[in-house]
């Protein structure tokens, strides 16, 4: 018996395949079907089919300070942190115990690259959310001389009930990241 053909769709782009991983990593979170996750996004280089986008997100990310790429680049990571919002939600609103699925989640989202257009990997943008962290805040820190990022790592090992001082390079855990 033959295979039917796999099915024709629109939704082979990045933001498209970001939205299903994401469904797929909700599910394997509510079926606690896995304790870790890891996805790495891939902009690739084909055009993100998105009003005002002509390029690849790749292609965008390398901008070179030129302010129609970085506008273009600015509507596709907009779709993906709402992507990326719309699985936080979820989280939120799916109760677990006394409370919801967020709280007994920890999410990090993070580049690797704090500026893409000159492949530098200081400064990088870190969204977390869940895990029993107080949120509602934005952190910043001093950009020449930040701490190493692997501080957040032993933050989020700690907050797991692992007895850690360190990560890798850290040096500590990360200041303004309490517990709730």
């Amino acid at each position: 018996m033959p295979f039917a053909p796999a099915p024709v769709s629109d939704n082979s782009h990045t933001i498209a395949k970001q939205s299903a991983m994401h469904d797929v990593i909700y599910l394997a979170i509510q079926t606690d079907s896995t304790r870790f996750i890891t996805m790495h996004t891939d902009g690739g280089g084909e055009r993100v089919p998105l009003e005002g986008v002509d390029q690849g997100y790749h292609q965008l990310s390398h901008h070179g300070r030129d302010e129609d790429k970085i506008t273009q680049l600015g509507i596709i990571e907009e779709a993906q942190m709402q992507s990326w919002g719309n699985l936080v939600r979820r989280l939120h609103e799916t109760q677990e115990g006394n409370g919801n699925l967020l709280d007994q989640t920890m999410l990090l989202l993070t580049s690797n690259l704090g500026n893409a257009s000159s492949h530098d990997t200081k400064n990088m943008p870190v969204v977390v959310a869940g895990g029993g962290f107080r949120h509602g805040q934005h952190l910043a820190f001093d950009k020449t001389n930040n701490y190493p990022l692997p501080n957040l790592y032993t933050s989020m090992l700690q907050r797991l009930g692992l007895e850690v001082d360190s990560f890798a390079s850290a040096t500590g855990t990360m200041r303004g990241l309490e517990f709730a």
